[in-house]
């Protein structure tokens, strides 16, 4: 897939699967701003990505003041998005009995406010044609345990991109939503002991979790003229873990 001279913005970039997805932008040939909270983790993911077609925006997404400092800089830098990649999301797991009111806020604040306002705001700099992708959660229709909020906040999330993928028809642009199962990033792994990665992975029907560059190509995939016309579709990319019947 050719994306030259394409414009790709992708909130949350600097690592897991945001990060793989701006690796295989840039491959591809776009033009890609990646953002995050932590310039940091910003200038990390620009080490490690090496492009002269990447540039980062340090902007927290969970909040509104956030979001317009992206949209801030997405006017006065990019002015036309072809891709929207809104992927910027956490994830606090406990029982309901055990959750606090601010992990439920932090999440639903990062996972569904931060998205919503994302895209209302850069809805004005979307080309005709162009593709927006939601990064939503296999979870989102599962009933795992200590998932409650996560769950909930992934669930919305899809709502919110079926519906935006009706109201901005009129402008041929494409939203759909990309729903990974387990993915082995850097984060996942550094928090969750061996045995319990063997237990994750024996929820898939192909026994193994997913790399974020399985996801990163499917994403590409809905971004692209590939897709022309799929819209208003959640892709599943989780090794069969939602209709895996050996749980």
């Amino acid at each position: 897939m050719n994306f030259s001279k394409k414009n790709v913005v992708i909130t949350g970039g600097s690592t897991g699967i945001g990060f793989a997805t701006a690796q295989a932008f840039l491959d591809a040939g776009a033009n890609v701003w990646i953002t995050g909270r932590s310039e940091g983790n910003l200038q990390a993911a620009a080490t490690k990505l090496n492009s002269p077609n990447l540039k980062t925006i340090a902007a927290d997404t969970s909040s509104l003041a956030g979001v317009t400092e992206l949209e801030k800089a997405v006017a006065g830098s990019i002015k036309t998005v072809h891709v929207l990649l809104l992927n910027a999301g956490i994830g606090v797991f406990a029982p309901i009995e055990h959750m606090t009111e601010a992990d439920f806020d932090a999440q639903f604040n990062t996972n569904v406010k931060g998205n919503y306002f994302t895209l209302q705001k850069l809805m004005p700099y979307l080309a005709e044609g162009s593709a927006v992708v939601f990064t939503s959660s296999a979870a989102a229709t599962a009933a795992n345990l200590n998932t409650s909020v996560y769950a909930a906040t992934k669930g919305a999330l899809n709502k919110i991109a079926q519906i935006a993928a009706n109201e901005l028809a009129a402008k041929k642009i494409r939203v759909n939503i990309v729903s990974p199962g387990p993915v082995a990033t850097d984060g996942l792994l550094s928090v969750i002991p061996q045995e319990a990665l063997g237990h994750i992975a024996a929820t898939t029907a192909l026994q193994r979790l997913a790399q974020p560059e399985e996801v990163a190509k499917t994403i590409l995939f809905l971004a692209s003229d590939d897709a022309s016309y799929i819209t208003g579709t959640e892709l599943l990319v989780d090794g069969g873990y939602a209709t895996y019947a050996y749980k």
